[in-house]
Order: structure tokens, then sequence, then C-alpha cells
């Protein structure tokens, strides 16, 4: 009897141990091994081909990848780091000034806080607590849409998944570099920084447009709290501004000059990072030692999932699943675009139920064979997955920006205009999404030119 289907048949069971709550990498590992035993029972897989599983470990300890995994950590702690040194909080009140004449000043000020903290720490929790706790209140206080001022606060705080850096970039790095051999994480971080741009620009459109058609949604600030004097808002926009912009150059600038690999430019980052948090009063032991706790269990999260997806891969190979996806992935209608069609609705689908880092393990090693044998741009499928990726910090009913948001948010907002308010935003990252997909030469622009 053919058992080909026994391991595309791993996926369903992985998701519906997900769906009961079970840790990412132990459903991975569990499916792994039920899997494994019921293949040995049928005469169909090998259980000395799990020996594999430690000579594999070992492999990503000993090849190039450990530059790719080494930068989690740092930019996890990066971004702790900057949650305890009220930037954000001095961001927002600077911006929100500066805007505040125009309809809706207040969520343009949220979207370029969080388009700026994405690009200092790479970090969407942070993000949406920090201006769900500071901005959120002063939207409703001056009579914003509740829809509107959460759905901008979890839009924003998802832009650190797009702009560079990114942990789900140097996820996706690592993962299609397994296939391709080529792809790095600088290339990824300067493909996906003009659709990082772009999607904050959609963002901004989108509040500008309310602001026009429905002022009582998006008011301007009352004059009284908006006028500080010029020479006091130039030096209050200059001192709150310098900080997060010289650690983007730090970061972002030694990575896309070659000067630094994203590892060496995470460990500066971090460490100015201490700096600013030094420099605001904000560096004490007990909040050096919550941002270490809160980076090393981000960063066991991550290894335990890569071992759990590795021993899940294995089995998954061991049954020819690989053949089996691959010839019906490559063989679908219309080719190329019949893949993309296919790949984009799946990740976008998954994202309702599960996090970024459940679909690039699970997933993006099976669409990433097809996306090379099709003759895919490795960098150009990588920033698209990293933009759909993104949706799924905000679809309901699972969208983790969401749940972050509702953590905070005031007793006056419910779930309901939390997830109504998303919905604008899910819409305008397709729509951008789309545009990656229509023109690669929003991806392949920069790149082109850096090489």
């Amino acid at each position: 009897m053919d058992y080909e289907w026994l391991g595309p048949l791993m996926f369903p069971a992985a998701l519906l141990l997900l769906s009961l709550g079970y840790p990412v990498a132990f459903s991975l590992g569990g499916v792994a091994i039920l899997f494994a035993l019921i293949g040995s029972s049928l005469g169909v897989f090998n259980l000395n081909f799990f020996g594999n599983l430690s000579l594999q470990i070992f492999e990503i300890m000993g090849t190039n990848q450990p530059s790719l995994l080494l930068a989690i950590p740092y930019f996890i702690f990066l971004g702790s780091m900057l949650e305890k040194t009220g930037i954000a909080e001095k961001l927002l009140e600077t911006m929100g000034i500066l805007f505040g004449r125009v309809r809706g000043g207040l969520a343009l000020a949220v979207v370029f806080v969080g388009g700026l903290l994405a690009a200092s720490t790479g970090v969407v929790a942070a993000t949406v607590v920090a201006m769900g706790l500071i901005s959120l209140p002063i939207m409703l206080r001056y009579g914003y849409n509740k829809e509107l001022a959460t759905g901008v606060i979890v839009a924003s705080g998802t832009l650190g998944q797009i702009i560079p850096p990114s942990v789900v970039l140097v996820i996706l790095a690592d993962q299609l570099n397994a296939t391709f051999k080529e792809v790095t994480v600088g290339d990824l971080f300067i493909g996906s920084l003009i659709p990082g741009i772009l999607m904050a620009t959609a963002f901004a459109i989108h509040v500008l447009i309310v602001g026009f058609f429905r002022p009582d949604a998006a008011p301007a600030l009352p004059a009284e709290v908006r006028q500080i004097g010029t020479r006091a808002l130039l030096v209050k926009v200059l001192k709150v501004m310098m900080p997060p912009l010289l650690l983007i150059v730090l970061v972002l600038g030694s990575i896309f000059f070659g000067i630094a690999t994203p590892t060496e430019a995470g460990a500066v980052g971090s460490l100015g990072a201490i700096v600013i948090a030094a420099a605001n009063n904000k560096l004490n032991w007990a909040a050096l030692k919550s941002v270490c706790d809160t980076t090393l269990r981000v960063s066991a999260m991550v290894i335990f999932i890569l071992v759990g997806s590795k021993a899940f891969s294995l089995v998954f190979l061991g049954l020819g699943g690989d053949s089996f996806m691959t010839n019906l992935l490559s063989n679908l209608p219309g080719g190329e675009i019949g893949f993309l069609i296919v790949s984009m609705i799946t990740i976008f689908i998954l994202g309702f139920f599960i996090d970024f880092f459940e679909i690039a393990f699970i997933v993006v090693p099976i669409f990433a064979p097809v996306a090379q044998q099709l003759g895919l741009d490795p960098i150009w499928y990588g920033v698209i997955i990293g933009a759909n990726l993104q949706t799924s910090f905000l679809t309901p009913p699972f969208g983790f920006a969401l749940f972050y948001l509702r953590g905070v948010a005031p007793p006056q907002i419910n779930t309901e205009d939390i997830y109504r308010g998303a919905i604008p935003f899910i819409l305008l990252q397709l729509l951008v999404l789309i545009l990656i997909i229509t023109f690669p030469e929003i991806v392949s622009f920069l790149p082109s030119i850096s090489q």
C-alpha cells in the first residue's frame, strides 16, 4: 500500500496540538515521534533515520548559521532594554505636539514612533505595549474613535516585522539559507527597507484620510496643548530624536555598508541601548535582570522550536513528504503565479491561528525548495513572506499584537473594538503585499545598488 500521504498528514496533526494549547516545540517534536513510530510500524520509516537529528543540530552550531541565530538574542535584548528607557514615551509626547495641529496628528505620531522603534528594535511586543500604555489613554482623552486608536497602535507595532532589524527576517534568512545557500540577513534587511517604509506610509495616509472625512474620529489637539514655543519644540525634537536615530545608524548602517555582520551590529545596538538607558537614569540591576530574563526566555524558546522543527522535518523527509509536496506545489496550474497564490494564502490563513515562529519553521522549509525549483529570487520571496507574516500579528482571533494591546488597554476598550480597528490595517498590509508581488523592483532596487 502507498503511504505517501503520511508525511503531509503531520501538518494537521501539529496544528491540532497547537490549537489545543501545547507548546510549539513539544508539538512539533511529539508529532515527529508519533509519526516516526507509525511509519516504522507500517514499514515506511527507518527509526535509525532519527540518528541524523543530533548531526543536524550539531551542523547548525558548526556552520555559518550561528551568525544568523546569534543575532536573535542581541535584538531581543536591544528591544527589551529600550522598553525600560522611557524613550517611546518621550517620542510619542514630542511627535504628538509636532503633529498636533493636523487632524489625526496623535495617530500619525503613533505611526511615526512605531516605525522608528521598529527600525531600532524589531520587537513587536515592546512597541505595542509601550504605545498602548502611553498613547491610547491620550487619544481617548482627546476624543479619538476607539477603533482608529486601537487599530493604529497594533498596526504600527507590527512594523517591527518588516522594517529591519527584524527577528522575523533573521528567522526567514536562517530557513531560506538551508535551501538557497546564499541568503543573508543583510540581504533581507536591505530588501525589506522600502516595503517597510511603504507599509508605514500606507498607515499614515489612511489616518489622514480618516481625519479629513471624519474629523470627529481623529481631531486635532487643542491649541493650548500643542503650543510650547518653537524654540522649545525644536530643542525637544532634537533631544528626543537623536538617540534612536543614532542607534538606527549604528545598527542598520553598519549592516548595509558591510562594516559589521548582523550579529556584530546587534551587539553594538545592545550596547547603545544600555548607554541610552543610563543616559535616561533607567539603568539599574532590576531593569538589567528583567531584560536578561526576557532575552533568555525568548531565545530559549526559539532554539527549542528550532530543535522541534528539525525533528519534524527529519521525519517528514523520511516519510517522503518532501517529494509529495514538491510534486504537488510545482505542478500547480499557473506555474509561478499558482505557487505564489497558494503559498501566500496558506501563510495568511495560518496567521489566524499560529505565530510567525511556527509558520516560519513549519511551512517555509516546504515552500523554499519549490521556490528554488521555479527560479524565484530568494530575497524577494523572503521579503513577501515577511510582509505576509506581518498580518499574522493582526488577524483575529489569535493575532498576538491584539493580545498585547488587550492586556494593557483601559476598561472602556473591549476586544471587539480592537478587532474591528485592526481590519482596515490588515487590508492595507495586503495591498502593500500585492504591490510587492506585482512590482519586484520594490524589493530588488536597494540590494542591486548595494552590490
